[in-house]
């Protein structure tokens, strides 16, 4: 993969700030507007939809691909955890800290919605991370900020990730379970989960849902965001509903969005919104008429940077980054016969680890988290904050 971009980059940092080329593992780049054509380079070559097709070949319409493996060449150069992760600790405006700033209720609940919008990333076309493995971590600082996700389950594939900002009063919970179906002429990931962002400081507590992602093969040939959304807080008595819009061949544009604020207990529209996720989403104040700019996807989106290991003796063995070190650097490189006995190295160790709990008579428990009755997941050191981590994504 060429470096067009200096935030294209990927890092393989110690913690004096010196280059460890071959020894350090490597953080690939944040899935931003900068690395698009990076991250999509391969769609350039004339026989890559025939390739997706090929190896699709013999599924029916709705079949399951939670289980399915893709060769390295479909793979991006980063973990699932990461991309879950980035979402949180990479954006150019720190948004997630500007919900904790706003002075009244409503002008918190639309820096939530500003936030919950910057969630949804340019995804390359055709292109998928790596399946976590069981117990697989990522631990990421960015500024006062840190994030910790862990694989909870294998099957079927649940992560989930505790977020606090001691600074803010800021504590972020969420589960994600992508269940990814084959539609016969695209695969459409619905992601099943919650995201709880809670602003101590206030008593408020955000509750949002994510969209699907799909993935369409046929002429327009894209990835995009769709479906509805809501954003709920009980202690305002507000709720948002974010539409994002499929791309037709009758549609103006791609990438649309239209929402609007509510009162939860009258269903009173107070704001309504519209634009694209991946250009300007406007709001406008339905008593007034007054409009303004809610969300930039440019400037919240770009220059966003890979962090780097800053504290290596404490970066763990179930690391992302470690975990997929060699199929990283096999995918970055474009070793594809290097990716391919990497990946199925980390694939026949976990199914070797599997045999052996099956013989011990011993069930698998995450570090972190715990199920709950509602059969969701919660961070399970309870009142205390997730410590800082050994990757650290560096100010600017």
């Amino acid at each position: 993969m060429g470096i067009e971009h200096i935030s294209c980059a990927p890092t393989r940092q110690s913690s004096n700030g010196c280059a460890q080329v071959g020894l350090m593992p490597m953080i690939t780049p944040p899935l931003s507007f900068d690395c698009k054509e990076l991250y999509n380079a391969d769609i350039k070559q004339t026989n890559f939809i025939s390739r997706i097709f090929h190896i699709l070949q013999g599924l029916r319409p709705g079949a399951d691909l939670t289980s399915f493996q893709l060769p390295p060449h479909f793979n991006l150069p980063k973990s699932q955890l990461q991309c879950y992760a980035e979402m949180v600790y990479c954006c150019g405006q720190n948004l997630l800290e500007q919900c904790a700033d706003g002075a009244t209720p409503m002008e918190r609940f639309l820096a939530v919605v500003r936030w919950h919008i910057s969630t949804c990333r340019p995804a390359p076309f055709g292109k998928a991370p790596y399946n976590p493995i069981l117990g697989e971590t990522h631990h990421v600082t960015a500024g006062d900020l840190n994030v910790l996700i862990e694989q909870v389950s294998h099957h079927p594939p649940i992560s989930a990730l505790h977020a606090t900002n001691q600074k803010k009063k800021i504590e972020l919970s969420n589960w994600n379970r992508p269940v990814p179906k084959f539609i016969g002429t695209s695969v459409e990931v619905t992601i099943e989960g919650r995201n709880y962002l809670t602003l101590a400081e206030y008593g408020e507590t955000y509750v949002m849902t994510p969209p699907k992602l799909n993935f369409r093969f046929l002429p327009p040939q894209v990835s995009e965001w769709t479906g509805d959304t809501t954003v709920t807080c009980v202690q305002t008595g507000l709720q948002a509903t974010v539409t994002y819009k499929s791309r037709s061949l009758l549609s103006r544009g791609s990438n649309r969005v239209t929402g609007k604020v509510c009162k939860i207990d009258s269903s009173e529209i107070l704001y309504s919104l519209n634009g694209s996720w991946d250009q300007t989403v406007t709001l406008e104040e339905k008593m007034t008429g007054k409009k303004s700019v809610l969300y930039d996807a440019k400037a919240a989106l770009s220059n966003l940077k890979a962090p780097v290991i800053k504290n290596p003796q404490a970066v763990s063995p179930m690391e992302s980054v470690e975990v997929w070190r060699k199929v990283t650097d096999g995918v970055w490189n474009q070793d594809w016969d290097m990716a391919r006995k990497a990946k199925t190295t980390v694939e026949e160790t976990q199914r070797d680890l599997r045999k052996q709990r099956a013989t011990d008579g011993k069930a698998w428990k995450p570090k972190y988290f715990s199920k709950t009755s509602q059969d969701e997941w919660e961070w399970q050191l309870k009142g205390h904050p997730v410590p800082e981590g050994p990757i650290v994504l560096e100010s600017k």
